[in-house]
């Protein structure tokens, strides 16, 4: 693998390309991202592949077999929270045994936003106006709901304040749409969430 010494002044993507010698990937996750003419891969898939790619490399280098099933199924035993603990450590130690320092290669696994920020800002990617004018449409359609659910929530308190039944006052209504993330706990406004393409946490 490549040398590390310069990892601080590169972003995560960069630096596991070229720690795991995979040159090539920059290139494809670009190409896939935006489609290229063919169906277009989320940030989510292609953070997974890329992770598949680095453990493969680390097997190779271990002199490790990399049947593309056994790398999968050993990355779903690594990562996925579905795995019993005694199967991952066993697994775990399978590696190990062979040379394989799995928490080095957990740590270089990348999430889907260290993905968008090497596209964007290293490979200066971006996304066909369909697909921008896609995102802001729903974003739209999302707003204009709260906006109705506001103004018949608004509704609603005058005609029982005309009734007798809620206490006259001056009522301000909001509706404040947030996301929070099953996995990790954050709490995200629904804008916010879309905007930097969903969820980092692992």
């Amino acid at each position: 693998m490549a040398d590390k010494s310069s990892r601080q002044r590169r972003t995560k993507v960069e630096r596991v390309i070229d720690d795991y010698d995979l040159e090539e990937w920059g290139a494809r996750l670009e190409a896939e991202w935006i489609g290229d003419g063919t169906e277009r891969t989320s940030l989510r898939d292609l953070a997974t592949k890329f992770n598949l790619a680095v453990l493969r490399a680390a097997l190779r280098d271990a002199g490790m077999a990399v049947i593309t099933a056994d790398v999968e199924s050993t990355y779903h035993t690594l990562t996925d929270d579905d795995v019993s603990r005694s199967d991952e450590i066993r697994k775990r130690r399978e590696l190990e045994r062979n040379g394989v320092d799995v928490d080095e290669v957990l740590s270089d696994f990348v999430t889907h936003q260290a993905v968008h920020t090497y596209l964007t800002n290293v490979r200066e990617a971006e996304l066909t106006r369909d697909d921008e004018d896609r995102v802001e449409r729903k974003k739209e359609t999302i707003q204009r709901l709260a906006n109705k659910t506001r103004v018949v929530t608004d509704s609603t308190l005058e005609e029982l304040v005309r009734a007798d039944l809620l206490t006259d006052k001056n009522y301000e209504v909001f509706i404040n749409v947030r996301v929070v993330c099953d996995n990790c706990g954050a709490d995200y406004a629904v804008d916010e969430l879309i905007d930097q393409g969903g969820c980092d946490c692992q």
